[in-house]
């Protein structure tokens, strides 16, 4: 089933990594960069005015350029196995129920900066891959594997069997995040923005850790979250 995403970044993105297959473009679009790829890979093209634009996509940050691709698909869990097992002491981000499409598209997109094996989903109680979530992706979505399971602790179970070391996030966990060793292949478990990890994942993790806060709010976002303690691990890893 076609999509429609938008945005001059993540339409970029599309086209390079070849899911794209119709452009619409605003009558002034200007950046020629943009437009002379859409012509080198010979996608069909269509102009349009901006509030074309703007219905076609029911939202008016487009930047003037879209695209229709072909939905985004999941992997299977095995896939995410397989790809940790060419690296040394890979790292599996794991969603327990992200409903904003604004935090799992910056999630992507952390998970791409920071080149992680693939990200854990379930099937339920968890925003799709969508058009909102690529824009704010600024193209990762092209380029992370999304793995899509019925159950996480059933999904848990295999990634232990695999060598994995489980690592949940929570605001009550006695351990800072920067007391661990985290050389060895991790996943990292993050919650959702109201309820956080269910109880079952959380008993079945192997650590439990928190970012200590100090100001007057009591909590990150996920990806906000996810950024932080990524940023540690790497740094943790990277000889001195």
């Amino acid at each position: 089933m076609a999509l429609l995403i938008y945005g001059r970044n993540s339409v970029r993105s599309a086209i390079t990594s070849h899911s794209a297959q119709k452009i619409y473009v605003a009558k002034n679009f200007r950046d020629a960069t943009l437009l002379n790829l859409i012509k080198q890979e010979h996608l069909a093209f269509k102009t349009l005015d901006h509030k074309a634009l703007t219905n076609l996509v029911k939202n008016d940050y487009h930047q003037g350029i879209v695209a229709e691709v072909k939905g985004y698909n999941y992997y299977p869990l095995s896939d995410l196995i397989a790809d940790g097992k060419q690296i040394s002491n890979p790292i599996i981000i794991m969603l327990d129920g992200i409903n904003d499409p604004h935090n799992f598209g910056a999630i992507l997109r952390i998970a791409d900066a920071f080149n992680v094996v693939g990200v854990v989903v379930k099937k339920d109680g968890q925003v799709p891959l969508n058009a909102t979530v690529a824009k704010v992706s600024t193209g990762a979505i092209n380029y992370v594997k999304v793995a899509e399971v019925s159950n996480l602790n059933n999904a848990i179970m295999k990634l232990k069997e695999a060598g994995y070391w489980i690592i949940a996030t929570d605001g009550e966990a006695k351990d800072s995040y920067t007391k661990l060793d985290y050389a060895l292949p991790l996943v990292l478990v993050i919650g959702s923005e109201g309820k956080g990890i269910s109880q079952l994942v959380k008993s079945n993790s192997d650590f439990l850790i928190k970012i200590p806060m100090f100001g007057h709010v009591n909590s990150l976002n996920a990806s906000n979250a996810l950024s932080v303690i990524l940023a540690h691990i790497i740094s943790c890893r990277i000889p001195s």
